[in-house]
């Protein structure tokens, strides 16, 4: 019996047959050999029962291909993505001329009681010409996300000119008081003008800059602080009023502090003011789709077998086709699992191999970008994530699924309330507010038990075990992946709204997962076995990378 497993031409392993030694089970009882049971396989005298083991192999996969499946007629499929602009009217100052044409382009310092270059009294009523430049892609508008810098924005870059300044807009200034470094002391006070005249929206050369906006303004407000910062955020040597040409734009990056010092030195258009009996104003229009582009990829499995094998009745499983066709179905799913967690676009022209783009590349490239040590990790700082995460500005979908390693898996359910301990919450207190400060260890942490992480419950969704939790920016569905166990990634925030599964189907032909029998038999070939093929083409696609994040 020989060749009763033999895979032939497929390249398997080549002669297998039924005469399997005795293995000890090296986890648990039955380790020793003293009882030789000889063949494991054949009919002798064992229980009814034998044991398996199941773990969820394609918690991803199952998702995905079943909320978020939308099929394409072209391997090389394309998207477009649409991005609001309501919020996107802000811009930085990168440098000013005073009423009297004097130009501060190194460091725009502003003072209520004179400008320290120029002596010039910046009040109510004075005009300025400032030199405004973004940070984000006007065509598309696509901006920094955070923590990421691979494909960061440069500030002041080309492609980044602030194309929506309108005369009657009036435009908030933050300034901050003399003295300070740190982008904790923006946002202090702040200046209001009134914008006048758009001089010009590529200032370019003429001004030693790079792509701003050129206007003129006239002060509605002055500042109670000092100093106004061009760029917005700088070195930890910077000290306000100290040439630090290390500060201008160039081609600095700022994609890592996407909502820290930047977003407290934005100055944003906070409406418009028009005289009385005047006409309507002038108007402007964004470019909101940016596109993208993914692949489809062949993944094949293959069940073989002789005939005289599929005839051999066994114990357990009576028949071992039935049994090797439900084990090669798992192995599919788990090879596409793996590929759409791990997989990076590409295109092997010399073999004509594509490759789609898997959720970790993906994200690690494009998205948020998070740490998380579950030994040092604090619910303050995992809340300071969600907030940034789910900034309603940049990423204001729902249904997002989080798939986490084990250990975040554990850890989360310790944050959930499983171990109150770990967060430090305790029973509510009964006594007032003098039991915050009272002896008893359950009193001293001064709250409540009510957690800003909770445990809500347990369910199943499409097979996949789901954990809720409530947070302060709403429920948090987790679900554990096994196969980010031993990796850099504990955890994946994946937007189901904005990332689709593309199985390839068209003209009739439908290359989702498909199984096709019979494709080498006795009858076609004239060799004794049969061959069975399981054939997916599919393909990921994820857009908006604002709404997926990456924590390792």
């Amino acid at each position: 019996m020989a060749d009763l497993f033999q895979t032939g031409v497929l390249g398997g392993q080549g002669a297998k047959d039924l005469t399997v030694p005795d293995h000890a089970n090296a986890f648990g009882p039955g380790t020793s050999t003293d009882y030789a049971t000889g063949d494991l396989r054949r009919k002798y005298n064992f229980g009814d029962r034998v044991s398996e083991l199941s773990i969820a192999q394609d918690p991803f996969f199952r998702l995905v291909s079943q909320v978020a499946k939308k099929p394409t007629d072209d391997p090389a499929f394309k998207w477009a993505e649409k991005r609001p602009s309501w919020n996107k009217r802000y811009a930085y100052v990168m440098g000013f001329k005073d009423s009297s044409g004097n130009s501060q382009f190194t460091e725009a310092l502003i003072t209520s009681s004179g400008n320290t270059n120029t002596g010039a009294n910046i009040v109510a009523g004075d005009e300025l010409t400032l030199f405004m430049a973004g940070d984000y892609l006007t065509d598309g508008n696509i901006a920094n996300i955070y923590g990421n810098t691979t494909s960061a924005v440069t500030l002041g870059g080309s492609g980044t000119t602030p194309n929506f300044y309108l005369p009657g807009q009036v435009i908030k200034i933050p300034t901050m008081t003399a003295g300070q470094t740190s982008g904790a002391s923006w946002g202090k006070s702040y200046m209001l003008v009134r914008l006048k005249e758009v001089v010009a929206l590529h200032a370019g050369a003429a001004v030693d800059l790079k792509y701003p906006a050129e206007i003129k303004v006239e002060v509605v407000k002055a500042s109670d602080s000092s100093y106004l910062d061009y760029a917005g955020w700088w070195d930890n040597d910077f000290s306000p009023g100290n040439a630090d040409g290390d500060e201008v734009v160039s081609d600095r990056s700022i994609g890592s502090d996407a909502t820290g010092n930047l977003e407290q030195a934005r100055s944003y258009v906070v409406g418009t003011a028009h005289a009385e009996g005047s006409g309507y104003p002038e108007t402007w229009k964004d470019q909101p789709y940016a596109t993208n582009h993914g692949l489809t990829q062949i993944w094949k499995t293959s069940c073989a077998m002789t005939n005289t094998a599929r005839a051999t009745s066994l114990k357990y499983d009576e028949s071992e086709w039935s049994r090797v066709w439900q084990q090669k179905l798992i192995e599919h799913k788990y090879d596409i699992e793996t590929s759409l967690l791990f997989g990076s676009q590409h295109i092997d022209a010399q073999n004509d191999i594509q490759y789609t783009q898997g959720a970790v590349d993906y994200v690690s490239t494009y998205g948020n970008q998070f740490n998380l040590d579950v030994l040092t990790k604090t619910s303050d700082s995992f809340l300071d994530d969600m907030s940034n995460y789910f900034d309603p500005r940049y990423n204001n979908a729902g249904a997002t699924v989080f798939m986490v390693s084990t250990a975040v898996y554990n850890w989360m359910h310790k944050l959930g309330g499983y171990f109150a301990n770990n967060m430090g919450a305790v029973q509510p207190f009964t006594g007032g507010v003098s039991d915050t400060t009272a002896s008893d260890s359950s009193k001293t942490l001064g709250r409540a038990t009510s957690a800003d992480i909770a445990l809500v419950g347990k369910k199943k969704v499409l097979g996949v075990d789901v954990t809720t939790f409530s947070t302060p920016y709403g429920d948090m569905n987790i679900a554990r992946n096994i196969h980010l166990d031993g990796t850099q990634v504990k955890m994946l925030g994946i937007n189901l709204k904005n990332c689709s599964y593309r199985p390839l189907v068209g003209n009739g032909i439908n290359r989702d997962t498909s199984v096709y029998v019979g494709v080498q038999t006795l009858e076609n070939s004239g060799i004794d076995r049969r061959v069975d093929l399981i054939l997916t083409e599919a393909g990921m696609e994820f857009s908006m990378p604002e709404c997926h994040a990456i924590w390792t």
